[in-house]
């Protein structure tokens, strides 16, 4: 799941990002790796051998997936260690690496932020390990995520792909069903605010995941990034102007909300009839349920809507994978563990439908314990069932740069504050391609 992180973290963060770029890997990127796979013997013996792990997460209760595989491998014994979310996260895990001590074994590791320690060489490749054989269990965009630049950086634990959760009352009342099209959207809002006075959704300016879900679901390609030295940088194309051009148009027509996200008055605009939509993630329905008690049953999930009439296509926002650091005295140990949580069916199963993360191994998407659960909040809708169909349908390739928490701060400066001031959000965003790509040179990367 996608965490708001604040702007001062994230500029925190970046000051260790640098320190750790400018030495071109982290003090410990050469301990534990391997460049040959290993055998089973090898797996057999290193499972057999008494070990201790260290895990560091933010999933909630993972303790219970941990036990499990203490379960199987019973000399290895797990630390479990929650750094309580992203915004914390990163930083302890990039102080560790500074320091050359105190690294875990494996962490936690968002799909946008694994370039940043692929780049400093803090991450094991998994591949000698049977990571790359993992491939064909996993929905195939998710796989990219962490499949890059010829490394498998990560296994998969959960993922965000987009739809529309709405208000079926507001829309009855303003007579208008949900927009299967961005046009229909913008119609649909028109109707909503004039007959029910609510906006149909929030456009928040802190929150720049969301509006690179956009961009994601138009076919924008705003990063990419060789794994070295060179990056692109596309945040002012054609594509990306287009969907900044359509919020333009709600903004300036006072037809959405541009709130920020995620705080007290947000939480009480979706409990008080203030938006009548949420354009979110998978993992959104959960979430809602606990912040709008009081609207119960009169939510529905359908599709985002579409650029064009009858295409299917989805963005995703948030996720993210278990990492094996580089750092590591237990290779093959870290590596079993990473898998096993976001590989046993068991343990799957549990995060998805216990700590609800929205899976990304496909047998858990059509696990009929995960799909066929009806949510009274959703008037009985099979919530489950519908975003499992949608993450068929998110566009496959997407890239991340190696400085995302750059490219966060300085979207807070520039796109983010155009949202939340009712600004030019076309002059915004070229500002901030001018911004990033500037950033970009100045840390010795090329930019093509």
């Amino acid at each position: 799941m996608r965490r708001p992180r604040s702007a001062a973290l994230a500029l925190g963060a970046i000051a260790v990002t640098i320190t750790l770029a400018l030495t071109g890997c982290s003090p410990s990127s050469t301990s534990g790796g391997s460049t040959k796979a290993v055998s089973q013997s090898d797996i057999d013996k290193a499972m057999n051998t008494p070990t201790t792990l260290t895990f560091w997460t933010w999933v909630p209760d993972i303790q219970n997936e941990v036990n499990l595989f203490e379960k199987k491998y019973p000399k290895i014994k797990v630390n479990v260690v929650n750094t309580t979310g992203g915004s914390q996260h990163y930083p302890k895990v990039r102080a560790a690496l500074k320091a050359g001590k105190g690294v875990p074994d494996v962490a936690q590791m968002e799909y946008d932020y694994i370039p940043s320690f692929t780049q400093t060489k803090s991450l094991l490749d998994l591949t000698p390990y049977g990571g790359a054989k993992l491939e064909d269990e996993y929905t195939d965009w998710v796989w990219n995520q962490v499949d890059q630049n010829g490394g498998v950086w990560g296994i998969p634990q959960d993922s965000g792909p987009l739809g529309t959760l709405y208000r079926k009352d507001i829309f009855d009342k303003a007579g208008v069903a949900a927009p299967k099209t961005w046009s229909a959207f913008a119609s649909a809002a028109q109707q909503v605010k004039s007959k029910t006075g609510s906006y149909i959704t929030d456009l928040p300016g802190n929150d720049m995941f969301q509006m690179i879900s956009f961009f994601w679901q138009k076919g924008a390609k705003p990063f990419s990034y060789d794994g070295k030295k060179t990056v692109g940088i596309d945040l002012d194309s054609k594509a990306d102007q287009q969907v900044v051009s359509y919020w333009q148009d709600l903004i300036d027509k006072n037809l959405v909300a541009t709130d920020p996200d995620f705080t007290d008055d947000y939480y009480q605009g979706l409990s008080r009839d203030k938006y009548a939509s949420w354009l979110v993630a998978a993992w959104g329905p959960v979430f809602l349920q606990g912040t709008a008690k009081n609207t119960s049953g009169k939510w529905a999930a359908a599709d985002i809507p579409q650029w064009q009439a009858g295409q299917n296509v989805s963005g995703n926002w948030g996720g993210s994978s278990d990492a094996v650091m580089a750092a590591t005295k237990h290779p093959i140990q870290a590596y079993e563990l990473a898998k096993f949580i976001n590989n046993d069916q068991q343990s799957t199963l549990k995060l998805a439908n216990e700590q609800y993360l929205f899976p990304t191994k496909t047998s858990t998407l059509t696990d009929d314990s995960f799909t066929s659960q009806k949510s009274a909040f959703y008037g009985g809708q099979q919530v489950n069932q519908f975003f499992a169909g949608v993450s068929d349908t998110v566009d496959k390739k997407f890239e991340w740069l190696p400085f995302m928490d750059y490219v966060n701060s300085s979207y807070a400066n520039t796109l983010g504050k155009a949202i939340s001031n009712h600004g030019d959000l076309t002059a915004a965003l070229a500002t901030w391609q001018s911004q990033v790509t500037s950033y970009a040179k100045q840390q010795g990367f090329t930019v093509k």
